[in-house]
């Protein structure tokens, strides 16, 4: 699926964040949403990724994101890119995703990457 949306652009901008209507991951798409027509001066498409499909009309909806929202349900691409780990919240450890940006080029390759992003 995400081979045929790559084609698309030259570049492509791929997020992965936690879950939808969460405070840092709304700022986030928002941020996103509002850097949109900045981006576009350099022709990438922008792709957030998050596990479930279910929650994302609303998100989109109730967030007025103009950004489209990509479901891995089965997990395939989040472990492809390795967003997946242990992470820190509010002092206790746990299992999830470690919100993370990447540039891509044409074919898929990671031009740049950001790691251990900070919603804000």
């Amino acid at each position: 699926k995400l081979t045929s949306l790559l084609s698309k652009s030259e570049k492509t901008i791929l997020y992965f964040y936690p879950k939808d209507n969460t405070p840092g991951c709304t700022l986030e798409a928002q941020d996103f949403t509002r850097l949109n027509e900045n981006l576009k001066a350099l022709n990438p498409n922008n792709w957030s990724i998050q596990g479930s499909e279910k929650s994302h009309e609303k998100f989109t909806t109730s967030c007025n994101l103009g950004i489209p929202l990509i479901s891995d349900e089965d997990g395939k691409l989040h472990d492809e890119y390795g967003v997946m780990g242990e992470k820190n919240m509010y002092g206790k450890k746990i299992f999830g995703v470690i919100r993370s940006t990447f540039l891509l080029d044409s074919k898929g390759q990671i031009l740049k990457e950001w790691r251990n992003v900070r919603a804000t």
